[in-house]
């Protein structure tokens, strides 16, 4: 049995980023490219629409603090919503907050150029989940060593 190209598989949140995200910026509309002729001619800025839910898609940028390579640390998260996504924390530094995302899939994908091909994931996501309370999220929670002591530094 085959998988066929475009497969989206369901993966948990803590699953795919077990040190959680960090979104820059602000969440903004995946438009599609418009040339300059079609600025010239007035034509309207259409947002991109998910062939497969067709809802309309969202995108912002993300930061994964589990990436060793720094270079695939920062990437973009697409939303399928029909209105934009408001992320439910608060800003940690300007323009930097903690998130985590609700429904989300990846779909495997090839990155690099050349021979510097490396296996990568477009990860879509429904939204955002609720701000835990209480550290109930294991991104939330301090990392715990197998015999479940605290491997925070101490200051």
């Amino acid at each position: 049995m085959a998988i066929i190209k475009g497969h989206r598989f369901e993966i948990d949140f803590d699953d795919a980023f077990p040190q959680g995200l960090v979104m820059v910026g602000e969440v903004s509309p995946d438009n599609e490219y418009q040339s300059r002729e079609d600025k010239a001619s007035g034509r309207p800025v259409r947002q991109r629409i998910d062939e497969t839910t067709g809802k309309r898609q969202w995108k912002a940028a993300v930061t994964d603090p589990s990436e060793k390579n720094a270079k695939r640390a920062s990437f973009e998260v697409t939303f399928l919503a029909d209105v934009q996504p408001v992320p439910t924390t608060a800003e940690a530094l300007p323009g930097m907050r903690p998130i985590e995302l609700d429904g989300l899939t990846a779909e495997p994908k090839v990155a690099g150029n050349g021979e510097f091909k490396y296996q990568s994931y477009a990860f879509r996501a429904r939204g955002f989940k609720t701000a835990a309370s209480g550290g109930n999220s294991k991104s939330a929670r301090p990392n715990t060593n197998t015999a479940g002591e605290s491997t925070a530094k101490a200051a």
